[in-house]
């Protein structure tokens, strides 16, 4: 998209951040927990931009929204998964059907 926040014509980065007026924005209440004036608002709301995402990261968050996977640690995919009683993460592949321990499994069952 933007290597910015404020690049973005539609983001509610130039009110929140830079202080433009913009009649569809309204104050959450997160934001206005950011701090007691304006200007410390605004420049909390900066410090959050403050560093970028790993590409990791963003490999992540992609391939979460594109699957429809939860993100997160374990502990948080493993409680959202007995919440709703469904998968939450993808099944794993299955191995390597060429390798020996594979083999000698497959003669098992």
């Amino acid at each position: 998209m933007v290597d910015e926040p404020a690049k973005y014509p539609w983001s509610s980065y130039h009110a929140n951040a830079l202080g433009a007026d913009d009649l569809l924005i309204t104050m959450h209440v997160l934001y206005s927990d950011l701090g007691q004036t304006v200007e410390q608002r605004l420049v909390n709301y900066r410090g959050l931009f403050g560093h970028h995402i790993s590409v990791k990261q963003i490999e992540s968050i992609r391939d979460a929204t594109n699957k429809s996977w939860v993100l997160g640690n374990d502990f948080f995919k493993q409680k959202i998964e007995n919440e709703l009683g469904i998968r939450v993460t993808p099944k794993s592949k299955g191995g390597d059907r060429r390798s020996a321990l594979y083999k000698k499994q497959d003669k098992i069952n």
